[in-house]
Parts: C-alpha cells; sequence; structure tokens
C-alpha cells in the first residue's frame, strides 16, 4: 500500500511491514525496529489508536488510525513563527537572529555559546525569506527586509581579508555579534584563520537570488566574488577527493579533509551565475558536475565516503551526514532533465542512502538525523528530509514516500510555541537555540513542501 494513504489505518502497518518486505524501499537499516514501533503505535482494538504524550512544545495529536497530526495548521504554524522574528529587537541594525547562532526564547544571546556560523545561518536564511514572501504573494515587503538585511551582513561583515589564496570570501565560522568578523574568527571546529568553501556556495547562491529580487549590485559583487575564488581553487577531484577540501586556511590555501560532502550549492552558484550571462563558470561547473555524476552519486551505493563532512561544529572525515545528499536530490528534483536525464533514479538513490544511515523513530514517528556522529533530528536535517521526500513524490507522482514526509514535517512543527518562538528540535520543550536549526535552514523546506502539496496548509 502506498505511504500516502495518509487516512488510512494501514498506514503505519505499511511503514513497519511493507518497507521491510521491499528491501529497496526500506526505510531504516533495521526495519524490527520500525515493526516494533509502528506496532506499538497500533490500537488494540484495530480501530483507534489513542498514544499519549508530548512531542516537542506541545500535547501530540493522532487521528482514529494513529497517525502523527500537526498541532495546529502548517499555514497557521508558520506564520506565528514569522511573526514572532519579526518582533526581534535590532543589533547594530540587523535583527539579532541574522548576527548569531545561539538566541534564547526571549530574543537574548545564549551567553555561554559565542560561536556563530554565518555563512550557512544567513545564506539558507536569505533562500528562506525569499520563498516566504513569494509564497504570501510579494505583497509584504517586511519579509524582503530581513533577507535583505542577512545579505548585507554577509557582504558587510563576514569576508575573509582581501589578500591570501581565498580573499573576500564569506567566513564559515565567527563570533556573535562582531561587526566586522575579526581575520582570525574561526571558531566551532574551523581554525582561527580557517574557512569551508562550501559554505561560500551556498552564501554565493543565496546572495545571486536576493541580487534577482533587488536588483542591488551588492549582492551579485559578492556572489561573483565567492564563485571566482572558488574556481581559482578547484581541483580535481576523484576517488578520494571532492574538488574542494573541507577546510582551507584563508591565507595560504593549506587544506583540511579531503573531502567536502556538500557540492550541490556550488553547482547552483556557478548555474545561477551562468544564467546571468557569466559565461567564465561553464569550464568550472562542467567539471563539478562530471565530478558527481562519475564519483559522488556512483559512491551512494558504496561506502558514502564521498559524503562526508558538511557540518561546522564537526571535523570527523568518517563522519556522513544527510543534509548534502538531500539538497543535491533537491536540485535534481528541481531541475529534472535539464540537469540530468537520470535524476529520478539518482534522487532515489539519494533518499534510500538516507533512509539506511540516518534515520530511526522517535516517540512513534519515523524521523532523520543530522549525521553519524549526531542522529537527532533537529529541525535543519529533519525539515530537509521531509521537503526532499514531498518533491520526490510530486515530481515522479510516486506515493512511496509522500506519507513519511507527511509525518516527518508534522513532527518537526511540534518545536514551535503557541507563541511562534521555536526550538531547534521537537526531541524536548523549550525555546531557542541554533537559529540554523530552529528557523532559517526551516521555513524554506515548508515552502518546497507546500509548493508539492498545497493542501498540506491545512
Amino acid at each position: 500500500m502506498p505511504l500516502g494513504s495518509l487516512t488510512r489505518r494501514d498506514l503505519l502497518c505499511t511503514i513497519a511491514g511493507t518497507l521491510v518486505a521491499k528491501p529497496a524501499s526500506r526505510m531504516l537499516a533495521n526495519p524490527k525496529a520500525l515493526a516494533n514501533a509502528a506496532a506499538a503505535s497500533l490500537p488494540a482494538d484495530s480501530h483507534r489508536a489513542e498514544p499519549s504524550g508530548w512531542i516537542g512544545n506541545h500535547k501530540a495529536v493522532y487521528d482514529q488510525h494513529g497517525v502523527l497530526l500537526p498541532w495546529t495548521s502548517w499555514g497557521d504554524a508558520i506564520d506565528r513563527e514569522m511573526q514572532w522574528y519579526q518582533k526581534c529587537p535590532l543589533e547594530h541594525g540587523y535583527p539579532r537572529f541574522v548576527v548569531m547562532t545561539f538566541m534564547d526564547g526571549n530574543y537574548e544571546p545564549v551567553e555561554r555559546r559565542k560561536d556563530f556560523i554565518p555563512a550557512m545561518q544567513n545564506g539558507v536564511g536569505i533562500i528562506s525569506y525569499l520563498k516566504y514572501y513569494h509564497s504570501r504573494g510579494g505583497r509584504n515587503r517586511k519579509w524582503l527586509q530581513v533577507a535583505r538585511s542577512m545579505g548585507d551582513y554577509l557582504v558587510r561583515d563576514s569576508l575573509t581579508p582581501a589578500a591570501g589564496k581565498w580573499p573576500s570570501f564569506t567566513r564559515s565560522t565567527g563570533f556573535r555579534e562582531r561587526f566586522p568578523q575579526p581575520p582570525d574568527c574561526g571558531c566551532q571546529r574551523d581554525r582561527p584563520y580557517e574557512t569551508e568553501p562550501d559554505k561560500g556556495g551556498i552564501a554565493g547562491y543565496a546572495l545571486a537570488l536576493l541580487y534577482e529580487e533587488t536588483h542591488d549590485g551588492r549582492y551579485l559583487k559578492q556572489a561573483l566574488q565567492n564563485a571566482r575564488v572558488l574556481a581559482a581553487n578547484m581541483g580535481p577531484g576523484g576517488t578520494d577527493a571532492s574538488p574542494w577540501p573541507f577546510r582551507v586556511d584563508y591565507r595560504t590555501g593549506a587544506s583540511r579533509s579531503p573531502v567536502s560532502a556538500d557540492m550541490s550549492f556550488i553547482l547552483r552558484l556557478f548555474d545561477k551565475l551562468i544564467e546571468h550571462g557569466h559565461a567564465e563558470f561553464q569550464e568550472p561547473r562542467q567539471k563539478l558536475w562530471t565530478w558527481i555524476r562519475n564519483y559522488q552519486i556512483p559512491n551512494l551505493a558504496q561506502d558514502g565516503s564521498l559524503w562526508v563532512q558538511f557540518f561546522e561544529d564537526h571535523d570527523s572525515d568518517t563522519n556522513r551526514n544527510s543534509w548534502s545528499p538531500n539538497n543535491l536530490a533537491r536540485y535534481l528534483l528541481e531541475k529534472k532533465e535539464a540537469l540530468d536525464p537520470g535524476w529520478r533514479e539518482h534522487s532515489k538513490m539519494v533518499i534510500e542512502f538516507v533512509n539506511q544511515r540516518f534515520t530511526s523513530v522517535r516517540m512513534g514517528v519515523p524521523v532523520c538525523g543530522e549525521q553519524t556522529q549526531d542522529k537527532n533530528p533537529w529541525g535543519g536535517a529533519l525539515s530537509t528530509y521531509g521537503a526532499v521526500l514531498a518533491m520526490y513524490s510530486a515530481a515522479t507522482g510516486s506515493e512511496e514516500y509522500k506519507g513519511l514526509a507527511w509525518q516527518a514535517l508534522n513532527f518537526c512543527l511540534y518545536a514551535i510555541n503557541d507563541d511562534g518562538c521555536p526550538r531547534d528540535s521537537a526531541l524536548e520543550p523549550g525555546r531557542g537555540g541554533w537559529q540554523e536549526d530552529a528557523h532559517t535552514d526551516k521555513i524554506h523546506n515548508y515552502m518546497d513542501a507546500l509548493a508539492a502539496f498545497p493542501e498540506w496548509a491545512g
């Protein structure tokens, strides 16, 4: 039975049973655990499930078949969150969540966490705010202004010095409330003078989108700078290395960790700039896509060693992650044949790779974790997973993963409080935390899922 039959009692039986019977569709490496968890959620009389307890900040709501429902409609929950962030105080002219990663439920910094991830947090934040702005008809420019605040911080206050091997390139890490970031601001697992090339791809792509919306040349200028620095420092890649390492010393170019899993945003950046007439990126773009197609995608069916290293606070060369493959699948699903004639097969390979390595059942709901070293369903990774499954279902017409998408995204919404303040995951009640997981890397995923299935707005 398709997972998309959400109104039937058989949904959980299908998750627990059908997926076990069909190895190509297994959701977990240990399907018995999923079967046991799903069976525990089924009603004793086969008519009504009455699970109890809380998920995140709300009492869990289930339908008569034991399927998790949102605590309020998706549209209402997302609007509450966006309105809560509209009330965020300014710091140096920016909303506070633009200049700090760790913010509590009163808009105050979490004192013990001064570390900050400007490129990732504000890059995906721009994408989120632009998508939300357009989803509401593009009429309320306050959402666009927040995206501009994020872009302004990226171009004014979070760049490497204008010298060295990686000059004027967006910083992957830094410290909260620095205007601008100092030359030695590398933190988390970055060393003081290091930055991460892939994060420049995320920031550059987001800035190119912001340029398209605003026609402000500052954003395009920085997108071009990031892309040109990337092109100048591109390597060949191969079976044990990506075209860029995960970390570089921006002064000398010395690298650390030969594999960086997130290549799709650099590909997006090159493609976007080519659209704007910058033919200089055609050659590096083709080299990058050739490496992804010939090495990284086939590696999904091997040991996954080309899918290690993405998160700023980790530095293990064996730490595979779900975020990078899911975001490649997103791009395949957006572009289809224009990018890859094998988009259908390859996007499913990504989904199965993620399902087998990063999924688990929490509170009776199948969810996706971040990485080998942290399989908790943080908001960014979980909402990315749900969005990609929804996009796959819409693009292919297959309902194989539709129910999983709905459940994962419902679970994620339970992190949002009544007043709209989110926590960074729904595993526990609370307010605030990592702003990328709580907010900036979450909203665009709901926009993508709703573009696939508008009826899910409620």
